[in-house]
C-alpha cells in the first residue's frame, strides 16, 4: 500500500515485486501458534503467513475476496492434510467461520497484494497499462466508474481523504473536463492526465498519480470500513486468551486498528476540561504496547516492510460488545452505489 506518509511507494502503482510476508518473525510471535491451535488468517493472498502458521502445527481457516488468490491457493490446501480450510470472502465477515468454540487467533495484513499489482488487467498499477478496475473481488463499481461519473466534490474528498492528495481539486476539474469528452478507460489514461496537471518534480520520489490510485484504489473496495467491520468480528469470533495482530501498511488504516484498540481496551474517554467517564468494558489487553515495525535488514531486503506496523491484543473474558463505528470517526465521502452502470 502507498501513501505520502512515509511508506515505500514503488508499491503505489508499482512495478513487480516478489511476494515476501512481511513482519513474519513479529507475526507468529504475537500470534504464538501451536498445535490444535485454530488461527484465522482473514488476508490470504499468496499464502505466506498461512504456511509459516500451519508449519507451526496449528489449523487454519483462511479468507480472501480475491478469486484469483482462491484458485492459487488450492495447492496449498490439498498439501494441508486438511489442516486449511480456504474460503473465498470478505473479512469483515470471518465471525460468520470461527468454530463454535471461538479462535485461537486472528491476523489481519491490510492492503494490496504484490500480485494484484503485477495483473495489468487488474488495473491497480499505473504503470502497466490496463482497465481501470482496481477491484480485489472483481464485482461491483470500478475506478473507471467513479473518475467517470463521481461529483466533483466527491472526487475531491476522495482524493483528498483517502490519498492525501494536495492538489486533489485541481486534478478532479480536470478530470470532468477531460471525461466530457471521452471517458477515462485505462490506467494510463487516467495517469497521463494526472501527471500533465500536476507534473513530477525533479526532488518528488512519487509519481504524481500515485495518491489518486491509491485513493480510488480504498474507495473502490472500501478498505477502511472493511477493517473497521473486521475488527469488531474479529472480537465476536476469538475465544478468551485468543490473539488478534493486524499489519497495516498506511497512516490511515494504523490510525482505525489504534483507535479500535483504545476504545476496547478499556480506558475511560474523557478530557481534562470535562470530567472523566466510566471506564469502558476491556474487552481486550494489549501484547503491544508500543507499533511493531521491521528492522532494519528486513525494510533493506523487502521495501514493502518498511511502512508496516504491527499492533496486536489479547482477547478478555467480557462478551463481545457493540460494534460502535463511530470510534473511527470515518467520514462520508461518495455515495458508492450510486456510481455503478
Amino acid at each position: 500500500m502507498t501513501s505520502n506518509s512515509g511508506e515505500d511507494n514503488s508499491l503505489a502503482g508499482g512495478g513487480p515485486v516478489r511476494h515476501i510476508p512481511v513482519l513474519l518473525a513479529e507475526v507468529l510471535a504475537a500470534l504464538a501458534p501451536k498445535a490444535g491451535d485454530t488461527i484465522l488468517d482473514g488476508t490470504f493472498g499468496a499464502g505466506g503467513y498461512t504456511s509459516a502458521i500451519l508449519d507451526a502445527g496449528a489449523n487454519v481457516i483462511a479468507l480472501d475476496r480475491d478469486p484469483t488468490a482462491i484458485a492459487g491457493g488450492q495447492v496449498l490446501v490439498e498439501a494441508s492434510g486438511g489442516r486449511l480450510q480456504l474460503i473465498h470472502t470478505r473479512f469483515s465477515r470471518l465471525d460468520e467461520y470461527a468454530p463454535s468454540g471461538g479462535l485461537d487467533g486472528v491476523v489481519l495484513d491490510i492492503g494490496v497484494s504484490s500480485m494484484q499489482i503485477d495483473e495489468a488487467e487488474r488495473g491497480f498499477s499505473f504503470q502497466k497499462n490496463g482497465p481501470l478496475d482496481m477491484r480485489m473481488s472483481a464485482d461491483g463499481v470500478s475506478a473507471a466508474d467513479v473518475v467517470n461519473r463521481a461529483k466533483v466534490g466527491d472526487l475531491i474528498r476522495i482524493f483528498g481523504f483517502l490519498g492525501e492528495e494536495s492538489q486533489s481539486g485541481r486534478i478532479a476539474r480536470a478530470i470532468e473536463k477531460r471525461r466530457a469528452e471521452e471517458p477515462f478507460r485505462t490506467t494510463r489514461d487516467l495517469a497521463g492526465l494526472i501527471e500533465t496537471v500536476t507534473p513530477r518534480k525533479a526532488k518528488d520520489r512519487i509519481h504524481p498519480a500515485t495518491r489518486v490510485f491509491q485513493a480510488l484504489r480504498i474507495f473502490v473496495n472500501d478498505e477502511l470500513g472493511e477493517l473497521a467491520s473486521a475488527l469488531f468480528a474479529a472480537e465476536r469470533a476469538l475465544k478468551p486468551g485468543g490473539r488478534l495482530v493486524v499489519v497495516t501498511f498506511h497512516s490511515l488504516e494504523d490510525r482505525i486498528v489504534k483507535k479500535f484498540f483504545a476504545a476496547r481496551s478499556g480506558k475511560a474517554s474523557g478530557s481534562r476540561h470535562m470530567p472523566a467517564a466510566f471506564a469502558q468494558p476491556a474487552y481486550f489487553d494489549m501484547l503491544t504496547r508500543q507499533v511493531v515495525t521491521a528492522g532494519e535488514a528486513e525494510a533493506e531486503e523487502n521495501p514493502r516492510a518498511r511502512s508496516a506496523k504491527l499492533r496486536a491484543a489479547l482477547r478478555t473474558a467480557e462478551p463481545a460488545g457493540k460494534a460502535d463505528h463511530s470510534i473511527f470517526d470515518l467520514p462520508l465521502l461518495a455515495d458508492i452505489a450510486r456510481l455503478g452502470g
